[in-house]
């Protein structure tokens, strides 16, 4: 996979991109942070507090809660007892926040380890920490976004920083392979915001026009929006024209809400609906009211996942059973990817000769197999240097019974790329749903 996956990213950062908000000193040659040895490991968190991006850090206080009480007696380690100390930094979900963060964190309060939530961040937060010799993890961002967009390869990989999650090419695999029992006209309607990930999904060779291409779809392609757009009649209009049977891309949620407020408007009633980013969240679905049924998407994660933590033992069905019984709320996806974060990290200290060696601590990670509540997480036996790949499926929104606490649940419709994680039902058309 090249390079062009994420053109919007592609290359290294540039010089005024790493020293925002404190990595100037970094770049001017300071030498690798050192301070003296205490019994006490600093991890640094950054993450989305707030933003448009918050929804992502939402489980977050809830996570820290129970992640400090999982180290109050802190970590033995070589027969010595550290304390644990977790320092929490917002990007409110800005890049150029998310660099300064990452400064502070480093320079400021001097982590031991950083770990990173907002996979935006992680650029900038990786260089910082390989040109000052700090151990960082991020996650939540396919990997290619991580390796490319800072200029790397799959060969070469970083010196001090690591990456989990899936990757851009396991999101097409379950997409496509989801739709290929449907007895549907192969017409397929596409759509992508004008950014990083927009762009890897609408790449000709590798993104979805190369796989439609490649498997007899005939595709009409919508192009890239702004951020900021709330019009979407042309797309509509021409999907309809083309009689569109699927319409996938890469699009938030409120980007969709609109387009299918515009098709709804029009007429036009698509039989498959298949968004990356759109419908994380029940919450998105939910705002479509009774026209979410059905939406389907990429899963990184559901109660339904057969794995544990590592770090407090629960299942995946008891860690979402925990927050909604203690919330309220309805469990989301990135619950396991907060709490795989903290599993991978104390992980990795663990591991480590000596905790407070930084270096240490780095080949702990670069040898890291681990069993967590979001799957397997082995960056030793990974093909992509500092890049652990996890599992991931793709589902189905469906609506749920009268009486039951939630009005939608996610179904697990196919699993090509992760056979460990089991189908729970087909695909269903949309018109099938609206009639039962």
């Amino acid at each position: 996979m090249s390079a062009d996956l994420f053109p919007a990213a592609s290359g290294a950062l540039t010089r005024r991109q790493l020293v925002i908000g404190g990595g100037a000193a970094a770049l001017a040659g300071v030498p690798a942070l050192a301070h003296a040895q205490s019994k006490t490991i600093k991890i640094g968190y950054l993450t989305t507090l707030s933003g448009v991006r918050a929804n992502f850090g939402e489980a977050d206080p809830w996570s820290l809660e129970r992640v400090r009480a999982a180290l109050k007696d802190g970590l033995t380690i070589g027969g010595t007892t550290y304390k644990v100390e977790i320092v929490v930094r917002d990007t409110q979900s800005d890049a150029n926040r998310g660099a300064t963060m990452s400064s502070e964190l480093l320079l400021r309060e001097k982590v031991d380890l950083l770990l990173v939530q907002d996979s935006d961040a992680a650029l900038a937060a990786g260089q910082l920490c390989d040109v000052n010799g700090v151990p960082m993890v991020s996650t939540m961002g396919p990997w290619q976004a991580i390796t490319f967009g800072r200029g790397s390869t799959p060969q070469k990989g970083f010196p001090f920083s690591f990456h989990f999650f899936w990757g851009a090419d396991d999101v097409l695999k379950n997409f496509f392979g989801m739709w290929e029992p449907l007895k549907v006209e192969r017409t397929l309607g596409t759509l992508y915001i004008d950014n990083g990930p927009g762009h890897a999904f609408a790449d000709p060779a590798t993104g979805i026009p190369g796989g439609a291409k490649q498997r007899g779809y005939k595709e009409t392609n919508g192009g890239f929006f702004k951020i900021a757009t709330d019009d979407f009649s042309n797309q509509v209009s021409s999907f309809k024209a083309a009689r569109a049977n699927i319409v996938s891309g890469f699009a938030y949620a409120n980007h969709f809400a609109t387009f299918w407020k515009q098709a709804q408007q029009a007429g036009y009633r698509p039989e498959v609906v298949t968004m990356a980013a759109s419908f994380l969240f029940p919450s998105a679905v939910e705002s479509l009211g009774a026209a979410g049924n059905g939406m389907s998407t990429e899963v990184w994660w559901t109660p339904n996942f057969p794995f544990k933590s590592s770090l407090t033992g629960q299942s995946a069905k008891a860690l979402a059973a925990d927050w909604e019984a203690t919330t309220g709320k309805q469990w989301t996806q990135p619950i396991g990817y907060g709490h795989a974060l903290f599993e991978v990290g104390i992980a990795a200290l663990k591991n480590a000769t000596n905790p407070k060696d930084k270096k240490a601590v780095r080949d702990a990670l670069a040898n890291l197999q681990l069993d967590s509540v979001v799957g397997r997480i082995d960056f030793k036996g990974s093909p992509i240097k500092s890049v652990a790949v996890t599992p991931m499926v793709a589902g189905q929104w469906r609506k749920t019974k009268a009486g039951s606490k939630f009005p939608y649940e996610l179904v697990i419709t196919h699993n090509s790329t992760a056979k460990q994680i089991p189908v729970e039902d087909e695909l269903k058309l949309l018109s099938q749903l609206k009639a039962a």
